[in-house]
């Protein structure tokens, strides 16, 4: 029941390109400031996941004892659309400030817990994006407020990290800790980083948002709101493709 603390993660310019006027253009999934994230370019690390990470077929059975080879669980367009996102905030407000990194993330690290290749492009992206955050402050611990508890709580259940039989005052008890109070602090943080530079998302990927903690299974606890909650803005009328056959699988994040 215990929630984990994803690791503190460094940008990736891929897919950004210079942008004056018009903020509602067809093909862009998010906008950060004078610069646009595009579909296209999301599409490109879909395509690499794809091509780094085959689905397993044709094996032989596994070993008596031991589990079959599982499919490889690939993020969908929006998990690939956050880290894009705060990977250029993290990059212009470590520029504007001086900051510089604490710890350095390894893709090799992420790879294993994604169940990804290391050579994947995506996996390279979330470690820069990682080490980035390493070095962005986050002040003080922040105590929960009531709200805060409530939420941690509810999310807490749906992802099935909390017993039935433990009444909801219980778990708060239990959850409320260092590593709840840090992440709290991380998501004010990074939410007044997003706010300074601007950044508008498509509606078909709203509510955007980037996990700061997690419970076991990569079941996101708190998250920082990455662009708008509604749904005017950027407008794109593409269809989205499905990442897998089996659909959109979550990726997860790292322990600290």
């Amino acid at each position: 029941m215990r929630a984990r603390r994803l690791v503190a993660v460094a940008s990736v310019a891929l897919g950004l390109v210079a942008l004056s006027g018009c903020r509602a253009e067809p093909g862009v999934a998010a906008y950060v400031g004078d610069l646009r994230i595009t579909e296209d370019a999301v599409t490109d690390v879909v395509d690499d996941l794809r091509a780094k990470n085959p689905t397993p077929t044709g094996q032989p059975e596994a070993p008596e004892g031991q589990p079959p080879a599982q499919a490889p669980q690939l993020p969908d367009r929006g998990q690939i659309v956050s880290v894009l996102v705060l990977a250029e905030v993290c990059e212009r407000v470590s520029a504007e400030k001086n900051y510089q990194p604490r710890g350095q993330v390894a893709p090799e690290q992420l790879a294993q817990q994604f169940g990804l290749s290391p050579a994947t492009g995506y996996v390279r992206q979330v470690a820069e994006l990682y080490t980035c955050l390493s070095g962005v402050p986050t002040g003080a611990p922040a105590e929960p407020t009531a709200q805060d508890l409530k939420d941690v709580v509810a999310a807490g259940r749906k992802a099935g990290a909390i017993p039935a039989d433990v009444p909801d005052e219980a778990a708060a008890g239990q959850l409320d800790g260092e590593q709840l109070r840090t992440a709290l602090a991380t998501r004010k943080s990074l939410a007044e980083a997003v706010a300074a530079y601007d950044v508008t998302v498509n509606p078909r990927y709203r509510p955007l948002e980037f996990p700061v903690l997690s419970f076991s299974g990569n079941a996101p606890a708190v998250s920082v709101p990455l662009g708008e909650a509604g749904s005017d803005g950027v407008t794109d009328v593409s269809t989205p493709d499905p990442l897998s056959p089996g659909g959109p699988q979550a990726a997860g994040g790292t322990d600290s």
